[in-house]
């Protein structure tokens, strides 16, 4: 058997990085958030691309680690290297539909997915993750992490954060 047949294909690849997930929701990976952009496969080089939520996520350097480790010592292949990309914004229109449900069953009310410009008013009335009514108001656009604001469900009374669209 000879090198190339225990490289990894990009549908393994992908499968593989299920396996990370994101260090601030831990129930969702990185792929399924959008993170992980693309995958170059050239000769014994492993190149993964990737784009953070946010230009200064702190868990940045954490998941780029992650990732090469995961990779290094699974993918088969001698070189591995994954490169930030900023030249393509993270949107969470990116988020999948698996991950939209994880972050749901998570308590985090996720992203209604954004056509043409942001509307603030996508921040008003947002479906309450604990019982889904829409009866809910912002409380405050700043939540633990940049990316979340905070509501209240007036149906079910109870606070709950909202991952924003971004």
């Amino acid at each position: 058997m000879n090198n190339t047949d225990t490289r990894l294909s990009e549908i393994e690849i992908y499968a593989l990085l299920e396996e990370i997930k994101d260090p601030e929701i831990p129930v969702i990976s990185v792929v399924e958030m959008g993170i992980i952009r693309g995958i170059i496969l050239a000769g014994d080089k492993l190149t993964v691309r990737m784009t953070p939520t946010y230009t200064g996520c702190p868990a940045l350097d954490y998941m780029r680690a992650e990732i090469f480790a995961l990779l290094r010592s699974r993918s088969g292949f001698s070189e591995v290297e994954v490169v930030v990309d900023f030249n393509d914004a993270w949107s969470s229109n990116l988020i999948s539909e698996s991950g939209l449900r994880k972050l749901t069953e998570f308590g985090l009310a996720p992203p209604g997915r954004i056509q043409n410009e942001l509307q603030i008013e996508w921040l008003e009335k947002i479906h309450c993750p604990q019982c889904g009514s829409v009866h809910t108001s912002l409380q405050t656009m700043f939540g633990p992490t940049l990316c979340r604001s905070i509501h209240i469900c007036h149906h079910c009374g109870e606070s709950f954060e909202a991952f924003k669209p971004i």
